[in-house]
């Protein structure tokens, strides 16, 4: 059987890029398949969702009954790609902040690696249309996740991500706690921990120009106090 790829979308009010972003990335291999996971988005996004998967048969649609969060989402796609035999997943925004063109590039990265991250500081900074404040703070986010946990990253708060499907199956999916940045930054380190290869390339991350961003405070208290929770309950043998 030939090798199998599973971009997974989360949405939540993604109507403006969608129809956009999910062209954009198939026509980069004709390996990849798109999975839109939509959270029952009041836009019609999910309909839309539905009628790519139509015209399209690389891509496909799972509905979620509410908003509950990326990391739920990501999870939830994790589960439907694992059980259909995916050999690569990713992770990706649906709003054209990850450029569909390092989708290549990620793939190339698996010969040498297990993750795969792309890195808004792996090489310098490659953010573009961001305030100086929100710039800021996730530089230093993970400066701060670095000292924590030792997560050997430049961008460990990064979404733009390709795990070999051994990855996946290795990690207890259903124990993951957090669900915002946290979410992220839980996956790789326990990947780290895991002893799977990380490896980071470099990509220039553009804020998005349609839609609204996700952030919130509540987002970032969660990535604050995770990072400690993952440094202890490492040390402590639970994780």
């Amino acid at each position: 059987m030939s090798d199998r790829y599973l971009v997974i979308l989360p949405t939540y009010n993604e109507a403006e890029n969608l129809s956009q972003i999910v062209p954009a990335i198939l026509e980069q291999d004709d390996r990849l398949e798109v999975l839109v996971v939509d959270d029952d988005s009041p836009d019609g996004t999910g309909a839309l969702a539905d009628q790519l998967a139509a015209a399209f048969a690389r891509v496909h649609v799972l509905h979620r009954a509410a908003k509950e969060g990326l990391g739920r989402a990501y999870l939830a796609g994790f589960g439907w790609g694992l059980e259909r035999g995916y050999h690569l997943l990713f992770e990706m925004d649906a709003d054209f902040s990850h450029d569909p063109k390092f989708l290549k590039q990620l793939i190339a990265a698996t010969q040498e690696a297990d993750l795969v991250l792309g890195s808004r500081y792996k090489s310098g900074v490659n953010v573009v249309n961001w305030p100086m404040s929100r710039l800021l703070l996730s530089y230093f986010a993970n400066i701060y996740v670095r000292w924590v946990t030792g997560l050997p990253l430049t961008d460990a708060t990064g979404g733009f991500k390709c795990f070999r499907r051994e990855v996946l199956e290795a990690l207890p999916l259903g124990k993951i706690k957090s669900n915002g940045y946290a979410f992220q930054i839980e996956m790789s380190f326990r990947a780290w921990r895991k002893k799977f290869r990380l490896v980071e390339i470099p990509i220039v991350f553009t804020d998005r120009i349609e839609g609204t961003s996700k952030m919130n405070k509540t987002i970032v208290r969660e990535a604050v106090w995770m990072v400690w929770w993952l440094w202890i309950s490492d040390r402590l043998g639970r994780l």
